[in-house]
């Protein structure tokens, strides 16, 4: 009990000295509509995108964990500058429940729409910062990267991220780098959404932080 209070102690102390305005999430996916209204209100690229997550999704037009893990794969084979031993499928269970805003177990349209763009906005970030072209973002590097990502981070908590995220040089590859701010970003916006008053603290009894703290 007292490694486990001085554990969670260390950890929010890292915290406790973040200013939380200065972080920017992106903006939370849209609710999710009924299809026949969410089609005729979509412009040529989205419906060009809808063609493509039909064929990506099956009939059940939803995404598990798993056909995200064999998408994301497939993907980034084809990309010889960035150096990543593959998408898991624990990292993609977890983008998952950080983005499965309706708790179904799967990422519906919109739900795979947002975070493709994330995961393309970031790309673009993680390639911009590899100033070596070595293919990984050393530890360097790294500050400049999530700062740009919109989340500036003190020493103890980019350490911790290393520790987390990093092999054991500090360098991150491109799987870890989207995985990290895949569930930074969504415990920020979470963050931001219960912290009504911007007072930059939240109040929450041990059910409220288990479910927001489990399913991610």
């Amino acid at each position: 009990m007292f490694l486990t209070k001085s554990l969670i102690g260390g950890i929010l102390n890292i915290v406790s000295n973040i200013d939380p305005s200065q972080f920017r999430p992106s903006d939370p996916p849209p609710p999710r509509r009924p299809l026949n209204f969410t089609e005729a209100h979509e412009n040529d690229e989205e419906k060009q995108f809808r063609k493509v997550f039909q064929q990506l999704a099956g009939d059940d037009m939803e995404v598990s964990p798993n056909e995200l893990m064999n998408i994301l794969n497939k993907v980034i084979s084809r990309h010889a500058n960035l150096k990543t031993d593959g998408f898991s499928i624990e990292s993609c269970r977890s983008m998952v429940a950080v983005m499965d805003s309706d708790s179904t177990g799967k990422l519906g349209f919109h739900e795979f729409k947002y975070l493709w763009n994330n995961i393309k906005k970031w790309q673009s970030i993680y390639l911009s910062h590899d100033s070596d072209r070595s293919g990984t973002i050393c530890r360097r590097e790294l500050p400049r990267a999530f700062q740009a990502a919109g989340f500036p981070l003190n020493d103890q908590l980019f350490n911790l991220i290393i520790r987390r995220y990093s092999d054991e040089n500090g360098d991150m590859d491109f799987d870890n780098f989207i995985g990290c701010l895949v569930r930074l970003d969504a415990m920020c916006r979470a963050f931001k959404t219960l912290d009504s008053d911007n007072s930059g603290t939240i109040d929450l009894d041990i059910k409220e932080w288990l479910q927001l703290t489990m399913y991610s």
